[in-house]
């Protein structure tokens, strides 16, 4: 009798423990390793420019125990998807709300985790050469109704305006052809799209040739480390509010860039935030400075220093200077995992 029911106990244990690691649950307690025995699969869209925070997430996963895979490449609208059906577990590079539709698309809060703030003042919209600016009294996006004054930013000689615009598929691209109509734009204006880099590298040789130029960045990112804002270009309002989601996009300073102010956040699998107490502290508290990650961008640019390993080197030096801050991460998700 003895033995039945301590074959029973073991088998009930056995049963538990697989089904804690099919969730992806830790399989045993550890204080400073509550991640241990869990598999970990980062996702982001293939932008030099957010290895920096993702791999800053990593890292604090790896440090809390969790096996942490090579990040898996693909665009947003698929990872969100993706990270619902639990083929990866998180993504660090969530824009709230420019990316709300995808978010909802994939299964929102019923299958998505989003919470804290990770990275905030995430500033996007449409920008000019200051020269040009000054001299023609451009300020608004409107103004480029005028076919004269479109021509001025005419890259190719077909009498419309070139804008640098962003790469299909991403939350941008939506917002820029809404506007596009809104503003009545597309007699006299061209959104050129395809792979950001190659288009605004296009456009950064022109401004260096005094061209006109005309284009769409976001912060943080390398760009307006190299095109000042307010020293070399100029950012455009927009003559009204006009955004696909209904949303009224003017600053309390009364400004209008026909964007809204965005704050970049981690998504993760529901199911596995719910088993990993650890990792949803984590996901909630971590917070990084949009200065500092358009200090790192600017770095990867001006020292030819993009790519993964470079931004790995990055992170680990950020990580250093604000170990402090740091640990308060993990020492905050281990204490949710007692």
């Amino acid at each position: 009798m003895k033995l039945s029911q301590t074959f029973k106990k073991w088998v009930a244990a056995t049963t538990f423990v697989a089904s804690a690691l099919a969730l992806g649950a830790p399989a045993m307690a550890d204080a400073n390793l509550p991640g241990k025995g869990v598999t970990v699969q980062p996702g982001q869209d293939n932008v030099d420019g957010e290895n920096f925070q993702t791999i800053i997430v990593m890292k604090a996963l790896k440090e809390l125990g969790y096996d942490v895979k090579d990040v898996q490449n693909a665009k947003y609208p698929a990872l969100h998807i993706s990270i619902a059906d639990g083929g990866v577990t998180f993504m660090a590079d969530h824009w709230n709300p420019l990316h709300q539709a995808f978010f909802e698309k994939a299964g929102g809060d019923e299958k998505l985790s989003r919470t804290g703030a990770y990275i905030e003042g995430c500033a996007q919209g449409y920008l000019i050469d200051k020269k040009t600016a000054e001299k023609y009294n451009i300020t608004n996006v409107g103004q480029l109704q005028d076919p004269e004054i479109a021509k001025l930013f005419d890259a190719n000689d077909d009498g419309k305006a070139d804008l640098a615009g962003c790469v299909p598929g991403w939350g941008c691209e939506r917002v820029i052809e809404h506007h596009m109509g809104a503003y009545k734009l597309k007699d006299t204006v061209t959104h050129n799209q395809g792979e950001y880099s190659a288009i605004i590298a296009e456009t950064i040789t022109r401004y260096k040739e005094g061209k006109p130029v005309l284009y769409y960045t976001w912060t943080p990112y390398w760009v307006s480390g190299v095109l000042v804002p307010g020293k070399d270009v100029v950012w455009l309002e927009v003559p009204h509010s006009a955004h696909p989601n209904g949303v009224d996009t003017k600053l309390p300073n009364g400004k209008n860039y026909g964007f809204e102010v965005n704050t970049q956040m981690v998504v993760a699998n529901k199911e596995f935030v719910k088993n990993n107490p650890a990792a949803a502290k984590l996901f909630e508290v971590i917070k990084v400075s949009v200065n500092d990650v358009s200090a790192q961008n600017l770095k990867m640019k001006e020292k030819g220093e993009g790519g993964w390993e470079a931004a790995e080197r990055h992170a680990d030096a950020w990580i250093a200077a604000n170990r402090d801050k740091f640990d308060g991460w993990l020492n905050a998700a281990r204490e949710a995992a007692k």
